[in-house]
């Protein structure tokens, strides 16, 4: 059937005042008895007035034989030369579609949204993706304005300007625009083009445009970024907790409404994983996050333990090593999500609406350390599949750096536990000084450091005060440290000089480079001084050390102006030594360059804030370190500090008493009735019997195998010692002897009487002493 259009020319009235051939056709009546007349004349019924508002719609006209005949007729007004409407142009044809053509075709099946608008964006025509995205038919938005069919929101504003924008100008548009649509429940990523369209005078008669759903491509770049954000964002630090913080920080809200990571308590404690088993799994809550303020999805506080039963997907998701997805309606959703009320029901209508999740098994080298939990709640979609493999890739990312914090944890731990085990723990009472210390680990990434501190009693009420440094961090420098300490200890016990202490250390590093190239790496610095509380004298030497800080009773503070010396393990150079001769009461401290070297300090500046600190009154040598350390330090310190403060005290000459003995065996009885007697001066005639015999063997030893001069020196410090030298650097030996010699008894009887003893160089021969316990008073 041939299929024919009308056209008819109205007044503001609704006078006809013309009528086309088409309209004659398709009514049978002629423009003689039609023009002049009221259009609602030829009208079969009353046309709804909402027809006539929108200025489209069905009407029913009646033929010239009286027939009805149903039009479908759209008006269009006519302006005149003021611009304003005057006449309405009619054009009307039957209802049903027309006879498409492929153009037509094409256009009314393509897979994205097409519309079309006249210039004052009204709709003219739609394909079927267009009205699916309206969710209504063309009829309803053919001829009405584009405002009128959508919400009042932004993104409805501004598709209306652009629209008008390309009516106005004449240009082509081309836009991204993420909003939703009146047909969909969720927001769509659109790419836009809009173009106008012109009639063949080339002036603009309406608006073309195009919109393709690039959804797909839009969330995969919001994963990628999420990913890329994430790589920057989780692992700033080595904290377990930051670290599943920060996890949830990329996750909240862009990807779920609500996020929870748990964690084995192991995990936490830097230990060994234990077996996984098939009963409820016990995982401790380290962060959790919301969409909400205060999170009150949430049925589990922070640091709380949680047992997981074996259906719920955390559970299942630990246990087979994959992500456990699971969306409303399912049993084990419903299931898990009414084991939530129960326990937590105070955010039971937070939880209303929740219907999608995943649980994702936090997994690194092979070994699980926990699950993350992602729930959508406020958000349409459910998960899929590709949100499925951005969870793995993410938690699989996140879960590196959780391992990589636990295992940092783990070594900062084990170095820590083994300098504590190698540094002094409690320092036994010392005649010669007053002694108060502290070691400060940092916090820096790069783990525990080798800073040492030790205070070693000598022979002659004297004390070794030592401190040392080895560059570099973690469990090689920690051992390396517990090297260097111990073979300190074994040097000073032979009583060396300072500077002949670090050469043999020296040495020492030197061999230990040779075998061992992260001691080669790492280096090291040492000050190793002695304090003589009889001459009151500070003998010190420094290995690549800074130097000792004193302040005198009288509140001067200055730092020991000294050579530091090389590194240990440099090899080939000398150390020197010096001596500073202290009043009683003065305080000497004894630091690593932890204390006073920053990248971003300067150290002339430090060390007077350390001289400053020194002088500040405090009640005891205890709160004196703590007030150093809090006035001296950053907040954030990035090496290791160790500091040894320790305050001279001095014996009187009340407390000596000496003798120089000729070197002839007949002056052995009176030497040792002069020391007799002065232990009765002293009060200690328990001690005279056992000193006497030690005086009688040192003395005789001296000179039957030492050299002149031979002199004996009694100190009573909290022990009673017993000095013979003499001009032999000869040193003394245990040996048995036979059953018939007639010497060599002398030194196991004193070695057998005494606490202990032992000899040591001087710069004039050797030094014989022995130590025994004074009677309790």
């Amino acid at each position: 059937m041939e299929r024919v259009s009308a056209v008819a020319i109205l007044d503001a009235q609704g006078v006809v005042k013309g009528w086309s051939e088409g309209a004659r056709r398709l009514t049978g009546r002629t423009a003689e008895e039609v023009v002049g007349r009221p259009a609602r004349d030829l009208l079969a019924e009353e046309p709804p007035p909402e027809a006539l508002a929108a200025l489209t719609g069905t009407a029913v006209l009646c033929h010239r034989d009286g027939s009805p005949v149903p039009l479908t007729l759209r008006a269009h007004a006519v302006l005149g030369e003021d611009g304003a409407a005057g006449d309405f142009m009619v054009t009307g044809e039957p209802p049903g579609p027309a006879e498409p053509t492929l153009g037509g075709q094409a256009f009314q099946q393509a897979s994205m949204s097409m519309s079309v608008f006249d210039t004052e964006q009204r709709y003219l025509r739609l394909n079927d993706v267009a009205c699916q995205v309206m969710g209504v038919p063309e009829d309803v938005l053919i001829g009405r304005h584009f405002p009128e069919t959508v919400e009042e929101a932004r993104h409805s504003r501004g598709f209306h300007w652009h629209l008008r924008q390309v009516a106005e100008t004449g240009r082509p548009i081309r836009y991204e625009s993420f909003t939703g649509a009146p047909a969909l429940n969720r927001e769509h990523a659109w790419s836009i083009e809009m173009w106008p369209v012109r009639d063949a005078s080339g002036d603009v008669v309406g608006t073309a445009l195009a919109a393709f759903d690039s959804s797909d491509q839009y969330w995969a770049r919001e994963r990628l970024a999420l990913l890329n954000q994430a790589a920057a964002a989780i692992g700033t630090t080595l904290d377990v907790v930051r670290t599943a913080e920060e996890l949830i920080g990329i996750v909240v809200p862009r990807f779920a409404d609500f996020a929870s990571v748990d964690l084995f308590d192991w995990v936490l404690d830097a230990e060994e994983p234990p077996a996984l088993t098939g009963t409820d799994i016990a995982l401790r809550r380290v962060a959790h996050g919301s969409g909400t303020e205060g999170t009150p999805e949430a049925a589990v506080h922070l640091g709380e333990v949680d047992l997981y039963p074996p259906f719920s997907p955390p559970a299942r998701a630990i246990l087979e090593g994959r992500v456990i997805q699971s969306q409303a309606g399912e049993p084990a959703f419903m299931r898990w999500i009414a084991e939530r009320n129960a326990r937590g029901p105070a955010g039971r209508r937070h939880r209303v609406g929740a219907h999608s999740m995943m649980a994702v098994p936090l997994r690194a080298r092979g070994t699980t350390l926990g699950v993350a939990v992602a729930v959508r709640i406020r958000q349409s979609d459910d998960y899929g599949p590709d949100d499925v493999v951005f969870a793995e890739e993410l938690a699989s990312r996140a879960a590196v750096c959780i391992d990589n914090a636990r295992r940092f944890a783990r070594e900062r731990t084990t170095a820590l536990a083994l300098q504590h085990n190698l540094l002094p723990r409690g320092l036994s009472g010392q005649a010669a000084v007053e002694v108060a210390h502290r070691y400060r680990p940092s916090g820096s990434q790069a783990g525990i450091g080798g800073d040492w501190f030790d205070v070693i009693p000598l022979s002659g009420s004297r004390v070794a005060l030592v401190v040392g440094d080895v560059v570099g961090h973690g469990i090689p420098s920690s051992a390396t440290m517990g090297r260097l300490c111990t073979a300190v200890r074994t040097l000073a016990d032979v009583d060396l000089p300072p500077d002949e202490l670090l050469t043999h250390l020296d040495d020492l590093v030197t061999h230990l480079a040779g075998d061992d190239t992260e001691v080669a790496e790492l280096g090291a610095t040492c000050l190793y001084s002695v304090y003589d509380p009889v001459t009151r004298r500070l003998s010190l030497a420094a290995a690549g050390h800074p130097p000792p800080a004193v302040v005198l009773p009288d509140g001067t503070a200055q730092v020991v102006g000294m050579n530091a010396g090389p590194p240990l393990g440099v090899g080939g150079l000398p150390f020197e030594a010096m001596e500073v001769e202290l009043p009683e009461g003065a305080l000497v401290a004894l630091y690593t360059d932890g204390l006073i070297e920053d990248r971003d300090r300067d150290i002339d500046h430090a060390t007077a804030e350390l001289c400053r600190a020194l002088t500040a009154p405090a009640e005891s040598l205890d709160a004196l370190c703590d007030g150093v350390l809090k006035a001296v330090l950053p907040e954030d310190p990035s090496d290791d500090v160790a500091l040894l403060l320790a305050r001279t005290r001095a014996l009187g000459a009340d407390r000596i008493a000496t003798w120089d003995v000729a070197p002839d065996p007949e002056h052995v009885a009176t030497t040792r009735q002069a020391a007799t007697e002065q232990l009765t001066a002293w009060g200690l005639d328990e001690a005279a019997f056992v000193t006497e015999l030690v005086v009688s063997e040192l003395v005789t030893n001296a000179i039957r195998y030492g050299a002149p001069p031979i002199q004996l020196r009694l100190i009573r410090d909290r022990t009673l010692i017993c000095e013979v030298s003499d001009g032999s650097s000869t040193s003394p030996h245990l040996r048995r002897a036979h059953a018939y010699d007639e010497g060599g008894r002398g030194l196991l009887l004193v070695a057998q009487l005494t606490r202990r003893w032992g000899s040591r160089q001087t710069d004039s021969g050797k030094t014989i002493w022995a130590e025994q316990p004074l009677p309790p008073v």
